[in-house]
């Protein structure tokens, strides 16, 4: 305890390890660890996952069976026993005007000396009917002696914590009401009286007590916001700052001719582009003529054109003298644009080049060679990219697909192979934009929202697996019509743990049973990237008729033909995974088809598969999505290094948000590099918070 009270004394308590919080312990730390909670700031910072009111006491006679009520009465009875199988049952009778009421737990012997007949105690639980007695298995208890003012477990609005094994909410509740009353008078304010004033914001200190052990759910209401703005105000100070930083950095090369160069890609194309395309062309062009390097989000659903600005972007910069290089997270999607390069920039007679990781020695070596000396204008590869010997001569444009799935320092290592080159990351999974706002907001968004004309209608349908077989029969039916399609399943192989089909397994049968007579082939993740060429190609050419496949084709595959597609087992995948699968068709003038066939056994299954029969607008997706999953697994917070928001809702508290940004920029804007002294705090929190992010401010 010397220790904790030496940590008291000190400025920044609340940095000190939990452990050292009454009632946690050595051994208790390394569960909390589990949770993430290492120091006391994690434990007040700690956001309780619902409250329950147990206020109101219910008379004994009026409980309901199965229903969680509140009670209070005397102790007139209480008792240990042991069962056969050395079971010990502790039990109280608890007694009201109205009748009573037994309390029980096993195996927790302890209990007889808490309590004591005559007491008065408060107890809060699940009600049940055992014989003819009235039961709570285990319930919450305070025993009233005294001041009743600081009850803690029952007859309040209670704090329900995440929890893991080992930890129980009593426990839990015990150990954050310690914190508090220990640590939270070392919490230092960061808002002025200004900006709490002008935002109607709780102080801080208030705001910790308050969400633990809240007095109303008006209080409770008030303090979420004041935690909820502080999380949002964090963000985007950070991204801010990194903007404001990376905007310092100047731009060591200019762009030549810009709006020629765009007339002439447009002009060498076959079809027009969109609006959409012309328009954010057009925002890209406007970047290169900054005198800061560009750092832009590219959003645009499945088959919006994405590929076509990528193309225009890389052209502006070839025309001035410099090279470009596409980074995407898989081989067959490199493949695959490699070969849409070459088309589009065949009569502009750029040279493109491909870098994949098993590549035969001598033709990577002479790829490598072709790049530095500049014979190579636009590079095309997976994360072989970064390797060190890659070298460019003059890198100029950077475009990364998917960005999703990269890292921040795969990107930052990318990036290192220029000097400040102009950055473009693309994604095609749509975000809505009050997420967008909070997790790119150092990048400037642009968004294609308009599809090229000539896309066939994409007619969505979620079947139980009764109907499997006439969705077997539809697909012979429209294969020997002259279409092709896609059948997807989760595994590869049957696994011991799972019901699902696997993709090879079925390959067999369909083959020899459901679609004799037709050509089918199979890919999926644990085949050579040679091996999935060939059957992607044959495919292409219309030497396949139905695609057997994984979730490996779920990007980067473009076959116009290719009109329906069936996913098995479709509650085994995301919902961001369905709308990428489902891209797959829509893409040639036919009709086409997604068939859903699942049976799923949660209400967030149900939910998924509702929305994709219900909208084919990635927004609306992406919403749904975030609406189902949360915004960490939504986002997934190691790939875009979003902090944890913890009191925040990202798709309502829009005002929150719009509020947190306007007092953030206000603050940049008068101070961009935080060097003011009543602002350096500020700075020395992002860079604390941020530690692994501030490393590359301008990764993006």
């Amino acid at each position: 305890m010397l220790v904790a009270e030496k940590a008291v004394s000190d400025r920044n308590s609340t940095d000190i390890p939990c452990q050292y919080v009454k009632g946690v312990g050595p051994k208790r730390a390394l569960l909390f660890k589990k949770l993430g909670l290492e120091r006391v700031s994690d434990l007040l910072y700690l956001a309780p996952r619902r409250y329950e009111d147990r206020r109101t006491f219910t008379p004994i006679r009026r409980l309901h069976d199965g229903e969680f009520q509140t009670i209070q009465g005397k102790i007139v009875a209480s008792g240990l026993k042991e069962t056969r199988r050395f079971f010990r049952i502790f039990q109280l009778a608890v007694e009201d005007e109205s009748g009573v009421l037994f309390a029980t737990w096993f195996n927790q012997p302890y209990l007889q000396n808490r309590f004591k007949v005559g007491d008065r105690v408060i107890l809060s639980g699940k009600v049940q009917w055992y014989g003819r007695e009235l039961q709570m298995m285990a319930p919450d208890y305070e025993v009233l002696i005294g001041d009743t003012s600081d009850l803690l477990h029952t007859g309040r609005i209670v704090p329900i914590y995440p929890l893991t094994e080992g930890i129980s909410q009593r426990a839990m509740r015990l150990i954050v009401k310690n914190a508090c009353d220990l640590f939270h008078e070392f919490l230092e304010e960061i808002f002025s009286e200004e900006i709490l004033r002008e935002n109607h914001l709780m102080g801080l200190k208030e705001a910790i007590i308050t969400i633990h052990f809240p007095e109303s759910f008006e209080g409770m209401n008030q303090a979420r916001r004041r935690l909820a703005f502080e999380e949002f105000f964090m963000v985007q100070l950070w991204l801010g700052f990194k903007k404001k930083t990376y905007q310092k950095l100047k731009r060591t090369f200019c762009y030549e001719k810009i709006s020629e160069s765009v007339q002439s890609f447009v002009k060498s194309l076959p079809f027009p582009l969109t609006q959409a395309q012309v328009r954010v062309i057009s925002e890209i062009g406007k970047d290169l003529q900054k005198e800061f390097p560009m750092n832009r989000l590219l959003q645009g659903d499945v088959g919006s054109g994405k590929t076509l600005v990528a193309c225009a972007s890389f052209y502006m910069a070839v025309r001035s003298g410099f090279q470009g290089v596409l980074m995407v997270p898989t081989e067959v999607l490199a493949q695959q644009h490699r070969k849409t390069f070459e088309k589009i920039f065949q009569p502009l007679e750029v040279k493109i080049g491909l870098l994949l990781g098993d590549e035969k020695v001598k033709i990577k070596r002479e790829t490598l060679q072709n790049l530095s000396e500049g014979n190579i204008q636009i590079l095309v590869g997976t994360h072989s990219l970064l390797e060190e010997k890659v070298s460019f001569q003059k890198l100029g444009m950077v475009i990364i697909d998917e960005q999703h799935k990269f890292g921040v320092v795969q990107r930052a290592l990318l990036r290192n192979k220029g000097f400040e080159p102009d950055v473009l990351i693309m994604t095609a999974t749509p975000i809505p934009r009050t997420l967008a706002l909070t997790v790119y907001g150092d990048l400037e968004v642009s968004v294609l929202d308009q599809m090229p004309p000539g896309r066939g209608k994409v007619s969505t349908y979620w079947i139980k697996r009764e109907k499997l077989n006439d969705a077997y029969h539809f697909i012979h039916r429209e294969v020997e019509k002259g279409a092709q399609a896609y059948i997807i399943y989760p595994l590869v192989e049957e696994s011991e743990k799972s019901e699902l089909k696997a993709a090879t397994q079925m390959f067999h049968q369909l083959s020899q049973e459901v679609f004799r007579g037709l050509t089918l082939g199979l890919i999926h993740g644990r085949m050579s990237a040679e091996e999935k060429n060939e059957v992607i190609y044959q495919f292409r050419d219309q030497k396949i008729h139905i695609l057997v496949s994984t979730t490996v084709i779920e990007v980067g595959i473009d076959i116009p033909n290719a009109s329906l597609i069936l996913i098995e087992n479709a509650d085994a995948f995301g919902l961001a995974q369905l709308h990428q699968l489902r891209g797959r068709v829509g893409r040639g003038p036919r009709s086409a088809y997604c068939i859903l066939e699942a049976e799923p056994r949660t209400e967030e299954g149900i939910r998924r598969l509702e929305a994709m029969v219900k909208t084919r607008d990635g927004f609306k997706i992406a919403e749904a999505d975030l609406t189902i999953r949360g915004p960490g697994e939504f986002l997934g917070t190691r790939q875009h290094g979003l902090p944890e928001i913890r009191f925040g809702h990202l798709l309502t508290d829009h005002e929150l948000i719009h509020r947190s940004r306007q007092t953030a920029n206000a603050i940049l804007d008068e101070d961009p590099f935080l060097k003011d002294q009543d602002n350096q705090k500020l700075h020395h929190l992002i860079q604390k918070k941020f530690l692994e992010k501030t490393q590359f401010l301008s990764v993006g």
